[in-house]
Parts: structure tokens; sequence; C-alpha cells
């Protein structure tokens, strides 16, 4: 079947669709009715289903013979550790841990929080609690204090799970003074914490609070799979609201196995017993559902990787991962091939690599500026596959379907919408945009399964949210376009979009232009406050390595190209060499916070940020363009 079929079959029916997507999963009891209609924009698939996620996940494909199969990869450079685990192996883990929480009273519909770095036990707790019907909350590790704390308080979690550091190049970062900072801020205080000692470094526990990960698994029954209602949360998982108060996005069990088993073939293209990496973090959506949920309940082989695209210990860690495990579909952030091209412009380090494993790769995050897509499709001559979703949505909302059939590819579009989103381009007024014209893109009601259903505890917020803005409809936040073959281009968040002298212009659009540059390695455009034009954009350049021209030139160069790209509509002048650009940990430009900054107004640091110095450095810069002068 074609793409279009199989999009015009959903279309046509709906819930016989995603009831036909629910045959792969393994129920305790079975669907009788796919989505059920709670009022007010709210809903949800099959809830009247018993079924678990960790038997999906482990337990049958050891069932189905297939358990010396290897489930879980893991390579860490930055331990020079590598290790194999086997679907068998990880259900006897599984089993075990999950055991020991029920053992000290961790019962189902009970919450846990799971706050460790990218290492095999970090999922081994994600599986642990669904095994036993707990709901994990699994917040990065590494988060300052006061972060972990506001998510305590939200989750009141029974159980803390955590490790004892983890491994930065160059430095240990102390997860257990934090953990013990947040619980102490919480008002909230968990019953107990496990805590998972690794050997770069061995933390004190606290008498009658905390356990040694092995030791209070010691002689414990093995717990079996507990069935779930349908609608039972799978996990709570944050997002930063703009507010400060994090946004807990939950889950459902059943919507959550179906969506994901569905998009390992139809999107990802890849068979049980295919080998899958995503280059993610356990802290971030894509960690849940594609390191962890999607690839194992499709039977796949995940790879757990520790380490960062460059520096551990060079250019060529993606390549050597890669070749070496065998790698069918890669999934990474454009942020992070920029690293790479940004270091390795030639493309030296691919060449070292036997990647003939590689079928194809995908990237989502950040938008993926055309120029860094060529880059990989010349570097690794393979599909090269934008995509676009959320952490709300949980999977792909608009993308290239490789395993339905491989669509043309568009420089600057994820492709077409998936099954079950039925996308639309809205002006403020909620009308519908004609094609090629920018407007706020919205989903219409009902989302499909595997998407959010709600938020935790705090329903006005998730109307306010997501369903007031487009009555009928789900707000995604970004603005866009739609062309007339139907392809969607994810131009900036609705807040990126500038007003210029009442013109409505796309940072990502000019982003685009001076990407284009070849000494452009990365780049950001904000609209910073102007008295005469309302806004008027500001780009900053981080240069390839090597290069050494005046910065001054560069500037000059891609002032003129906008002006030859966009039109001197776009009344772009400003632009400044930067080393490089603030960002949170799972690779977004933080521009909301340089806006703040070149704007003068007060601003908090974002809980999320990679490296809080890189604020100071965007503050200088902008202040010899005359911004930032508080």
């Amino acid at each position: 079947m074609t793409y279009s079929e199989v999009y015009a079959q959903w279309k046509s029916d709906p819930e016989g669709f995603w009831m036909e997507a629910a045959n792969a999963i393994s129920w305790d009891k079975a669907p009788t009715k796919a989505l059920s209609d709670l009022g007010g924009g709210l809903y949800e698939w099959f809830a009247d289903t018993k079924v678990n996620t960790c038997y999906n996940a482990v337990d049958r494909h050891v069932e189905a013979g297939r358990g010396e199969q290897t489930a879980i990869i893991y390579d860490s450079p930055v331990t020079h550790t590598k290790r194999e685990i086997s679907f068998v192996e990880l259900r006897n883990r599984v089993a075990t841990l999950a055991g020991a929480l029920r053992a000290k009273g961790v019962e189902k519909g009970d919450r846990v929080i799971i706050y460790m770095p990218m290492i095999p036990e970090a999922l081994e707790a994600m599986l642990a609690c669904s095994r036993i019907g707990a709901v994990h909350s699994v917040v990065f590790g590494g988060f300052a204090s006061s972060e972990l704390a506001v998510r305590i308080d939200d989750a009141t979690p029974k159980a803390i799970i955590a490790a004892s550091c983890g491994i930065e190049p160059g430095r240990t970062v102390h997860y257990k003074p934090l953990l013990d900072g947040a619980i102490e801020l919480a008002t909230h205080k968990p019953d107990f914490c496990v805590i998972f000692q690794r050997e770069q470094e061995v933390a004190e526990l606290i008498e009658g609070r905390d356990v040694n990960w092995h030791g209070f698994q010691y002689g414990v029954e093995p717990a079996e799979c507990v069935p779930v209602e349908g609608n039972h949360p799978s996990y709570i998982l944050y997002t930063s609201g703009t507010t400060g108060q994090p946004k807990g996005v939950i889950r459902h069990t059943a919507g959550q196995l179906v969506a994901l088993n569905w998009s390992m073939k139809n999107i990802y293209n890849v068979d049980p017993g295919d080998v899958f990496w995503a280059a993610s973090d356990v802290g971030w959506v894509v960690g849940h559902s594609y390191i962890c949920y999607g690839p194992l309940i499709h039977g796949n082989t995940t790879v757990v990787f520790e380490g960062k695209p460059v520096g551990t210990p060079d250019a060529g860690t993606f390549w050597r991962v890669i070749s070496e495990h065998k790698v069918k579909s890669f999934f990474t952030a454009p942020t992070a091939f920029r690293a790479v091209k940004r270091v390795d412009p030639k493309g030296e380090f691919v060449g070292k690599y036997d990647l003939s494993c590689l079928e194809q790769v995908y990237l989502a995050g950040e938008r993926a500026d055309p120029d860094t897509i060529v880059w990989a499709q010349d570097q690794l001559g393979v599909p090269v596959i934008d995509h676009w979703w959320q952490t709300e949505t949980g999977w792909s909302i608009a993308a290239n379907p490789l395993g339905i059939e491989e669509l043309p590819v568009k420089l600057g579009s994820p492709a077409v919408p998936m099954p079950g989103y039925d996308v639309q381009i809205l002006n403020e007024g909620g009308h519908p945009m004609p094609p090629g014209e920018l407007g706020a893109i919205a989903v219409k009601l009902p989302l499909p399964p595997g998407t959010l259903p709600n938020l935790w505890n705090a329903d006005d917020r998730f109307k306010k949210s997501y369903l007031t803005t487009f009555p009928g409809y789900y707000e995604t936040g970004d603005a866009g376009m739609m062309d007339v073959d139907g392809y969607l281009y994810i131009m900036a968040r609705t807040d990126d979009v500038i007003n210029v002298a009442g013109h409505r212009l796309s940072t990502g659009a000019m982003e685009e232009v001076l990407a284009s540059h070849p000494d452009v390695a990365e780049c950001a455009v904000i609209g910073v406050a102007d008295q005469l034009k309302g806004q008027m954009p500001l780009g900053f350049l981080c240069l390839n390595a090597g290069c050494n021209r005046p910065h001054a030139d560069i500037t000059a160069e891609v002032v003129k190209l906008v002006r030859e790209k966009i039109g001197p509509v776009a009344a772009f002048k400003l632009a400044c060499v930067v080393d490089r650009l603030p960002k949170t940990r799972s690779g977004k430009i933080l521009r909301a916070t340089m806006v703040s900054i070149a704007d003068g107004t007060d601003w908090k640091m974002p809980a999320t940020i990679d490296d809080p110095v890189i604020l100071d450095e965007i503050t200088a810069a902008l202040q010899t363009l005359g911004y930032a002068s508080r």
C-alpha cells in the first residue's frame, strides 16, 4: 500500500484502523472499542482493555523463543564500557527489581521518580515500574535540586530510584547530593530511595531512607506482570512550562503500546531483531518512546549510548557505534549532526567505518536545516529523514514513512502527516490558511493513540494550554505552512514568529539562509524589540572549525544573503559571531531566553540549560550591538 492509501484508510475509519493496529499487542483482555469520548475535548483509547507494558516489551519475546536475542546494547565511551543484555536476562533483572520495589510497598498506581544517567539500569527501572503498574517519572539525571524538588512535589512519589553519579566528558556529576538537596527542599518526602552505586563514585547512603540497588534486591521474590487498564498512566514526563511550573504530560498504557509498535515498522522501517539506535537520553520523550519502549515492544535491539557526538573521543563516535553494533536505523537531533559537521566538515571520520548496515537516519528535536540534511545525505548515502513531533504527542505528527513507502524528500519539510493526525494551518481566527501561507499548526481532535490524554492533576491547565485557542483542535504551539502536495513546513515556535513593521516573518526561514553560508556551522535568529518597526531580526552565527576570515566580512555576507533570498522586508541588518549557542540538554536552542536578554527584560535561568556560562557570552555579544543594556 502507498502512504496515501494508508492515510485514506485511517481517515475513512479511524477506529477500525487503530483496532487493526492493536492486533499486534498481547492483551490480557483485548479491546472491544477503540475510542472513548469523555467530553470537553478529552478522549481515551482502548480504555476497556487489560494489558501490561513490560510483558509486551520483554516477556512475550522470551516466550516466543527469542530470549537469547540481545535486547539492550550498552555502549559508554565515557566509562570505556560495553555490554549486551539478552531479553531473557532483561526479564530476570526487571522481575527481581520489580519484586524488590513491591516488597518495600510500591503498588499499582504509586509514582516512582527515576533520576539516572544513560545506563541500562535506567531502562530496567522504567520497565520494573511498568511491570507492577507503578507510574514512573524520569527526571533528567543531574537536574538541579530545585527542579527535581518541584517534580517530587507534583508527582508525590513513594520511591525515588537514582544513580550515585553521571559521567560527562572531563567531569563527574554528583547525583546524590542533588537528590538529597531536592528531598530537603520538597514538601513531599518519598518513603525510600534506591541508589545504584557506580564504580566511578560511591555515594553516602542515608540510614533508614536509602537502600542499595543490589542489596535491596537480594533474596526477594521476582514480580509477575500486573495487568492494568488501558487508560492507566504508564508515565508522567515533565516538560519545562514557560511559567516555571513544569507540565506533567501523561501517557496511557494501551495507546502507547499500539502507537509505538505501529511506528517502528511504518515510520522507522525496522523489523523485529534489527538494531535501532536513538541517540538521546532517557530524560527526554525520545528516550521513553524510542530508546526504551518502542524498540523493545517491537522486538528490536536498542542501543543505550553514554557519550557525546564529539569529544568522546572524537567526531567519529556515531559512526563507530553504528558500524560496531550493526545499527539499521539511527535517530538523532540536528544539533548533534551540526556539532559533528562543525568539527569534521569534510566527513573524514565517516570514511573510517563500514556503515553498510545503516539504511536510514532520522532527525528531530530542532528544525533540520537543509544544509545539515544535505551534508548528512552526502556523507552517509542513505535517506536522511526530518520528522516532527513533541513531548506531548510521544511519536511523529509528520514524517516520511519509509516502512510504507519512501516519499520524495523536500528539504526543510518533515514531509506529511501520519495516520491519526489531521493537521491544519489556521489563522488567528481559527480559519484554514491557503497552501504556502504561514499560520498556527493545529491538529483536529481526537489525537491518535499514544498522545497525551491530559496533564497530571491539571485538567484546567491542559485545556488552557492546548484546547482553548482553537476549539476542536489541539494547538501545537508551532507555526508553519503546508504546500500544495500536503507537505508540512515547521518554521518556528509560534512565539518565534516575529512581526516586522506588520509583516509576520519566520525566524526559521532566516536561519535556513544563514546556515547556507559556507562558513556558518550553526545559527539562531531572534526578534529583538525595535521602537520603529516593533521587532527586528538579529542573527547569531557559530563558524566552522578552522574558519579564520574576518567576522565583519561574514556578517556582511549573511545580511546580503537574507536580503537576496527573503527580501528587504525581512529588515535583516544585525548579526554577530559567537562561539556557541545556549541550548537545552536535548539540543533545543533557548531563543526565548536570548530575546529576554536582548530586550533587557527579566528572565529566569532555564532548568534544562546545558551550560549556563554561554548566556554570559551571548550577553557580551549583544552588548557589542547595543542590546542587553541592563
